[in-house]
């Protein structure tokens, strides 16, 4: 082994970052909040509950919609937009590849068939050529995904939505706080779904959230959050197949806390990332995802960039994660493969889910998220964004004491 390897952090030498990077981020005010509701007495959402509708309207306020309705988690909110968007058992939803596996699994969830297409090799969203491609007489919703809370290209998702007379649901589960043209994510689609898991920009250990400007989309996704129950109706009348899916009052005052944090942690994400993007930008083999000017805040729930090993002795990316975060940079190289080569698509283990025997994922081929799944993405993650100028500059030291190792 040479010196220079020594010197990395997996081999014993020193680490580049010697410190953490805290998350969740709260004091006594989420404390105080949270003990107040146990004193209450007041702890479930029966009808709703004053904390839950205060958070909501916040919510829709700060995202610039006129509704906002809490559940459970962030993959029963996408099921609720499916459902409200009015799918059918066999219609398609097109989905990209490259995400977590509930984008593609609520689809199943509502009998209907994920549809995967590629990712832009430049941002890891959604291709926009990718989707109208894509588009068949069964096509009823597309759900673009604000990938590492970076915006897709919505004016031209919308505009192949309009012209083919489908529905949007914005997947904004990394996405809180960021913007596209000056509009938060999530705000500019028919429906917008968020997560509030505990590694999300906004969370409350677990739950989640749609927003949505239109009525009818609203009364429905209500409705099945609250048993099929209708606003202004009896407690014991059912008008839709909906479950409990709501919230706690404590889940609620926590996320009322949070929310009031997010403005300026997205900015400092945004700041950090847009300096960061310049070191790295500097370094062989290291290439930054693009963002335009449509951009105009970054959530960097994930950072990434693309990886080229040929510039670093051939060092496979999943050993060079490995020293990156042996090194102390809270990093991760990502998806082990696209959703479609999942068990769950392979093995067509759709159990009880009406999914026609027609969908077959074993020839699916997307070949830009497979490269970013083998190869070329690495993440740097969320808590991490949230440093000071100094720790970027120490992340990229990382990356270069790695090549100079390894070269």
């Amino acid at each position: 082994m040479s010196s220079k390897k020594d010197q990395l952090a997996i081999y014993g030498g020193p680490k580049t970052i010697d410190k953490t990077f805290p998350w969740p981020i709260y004091d006594e005010n989420e404390v105080n909040a949270v003990a107040a509701v146990v004193a209450s007495g007041k702890w479930g959402n029966p009808d709703c509950g004053d904390e839950v509708a205060r958070f909501e309207r916040a919510f829709a306020a700060y995202c610039g919609s006129k509704y906002a309705i809490t559940c459970v988690n962030g993959s029963v909110s996408l099921r609720l937009a499916l459902m409200a968007c009015g799918v059918k058992p066999g219609d398609e939803v097109i989905v990209p590849p490259y995400t977590f596996i509930t984008t593609a699994s609520s689809v199943i969830e509502c009998n209907c068939v994920p549809v995967f297409v590629d990712i832009d090799p430049d941002t890891y969203n959604i291709s926009p050529a990718a989707i109208e491609a894509a588009i068949t007489p069964r096509t009823k919703v597309i759900i673009p995904v604000h990938f590492g809370g970076l915006a897709c290209d919505m004016d031209a998702i919308m505009d192949i939505a309009k012209r083919h007379n489908l529905k949007v649901i914005e997947d904004a589960a990394h996405g809180h706080g960021a913007e596209y043209k000056g509009k938060k994510l999530g705000s500019i689609a028919h429906v917008g779904s968020f997560s509030f898991q505990s590694s999300k920009n906004l969370t409350s250990g677990e739950g989640g959230i749609v927003i949505t400007d239109d009525d009818d989309l609203y009364a429905t996704m209500h409705s099945l959050r609250n048993v099929g129950r209708i606003e202004g109706g009896q407690w014991y009348e059912h008008y839709n197949p909906g479950c409990n899916y709501r919230i706690t009052q404590m889940q609620a005052v926590l996320l009322t806390e949070q929310l009031k944090r997010l403005e300026e942690q997205t900015r400092r994400r945004d700041s950090n990332g847009l300096y960061l993007n310049d070191l790295l930008e500097k370094i062989e083999g290291i290439s930054p995802l693009k963002r335009n000017d449509d951009i105009t805040l970054h959530g960097y729930h994930i950072y990434i960039f693309k990886y080229d090993a040929s510039k670093f002795g051939g060092l496979p990316k999943s050993d060079f994660a490995a020293m990156l975060a042996a090194e102390g940079v809270p990093s991760f190289k990502g998806y082990p493969h696209p959703l479609y080569k999942q068990p769950l698509f392979q093995n067509k283990t759709f159990m009880c889910y009406a999914i026609p025997e027609t969908a077959d994922y074993s020839q699916t081929h997307c070949p830009v998220a497979e490269r970013a799944c083998d190869t070329d993405a690495v993440w740097i993650l969320q808590h991490a964004m949230l440093g000071e100028k100094e720790d970027m500059e120490a992340f990229a030291n990382a990356i270069l004491k790695i090549q100079e190792a390894v070269r």
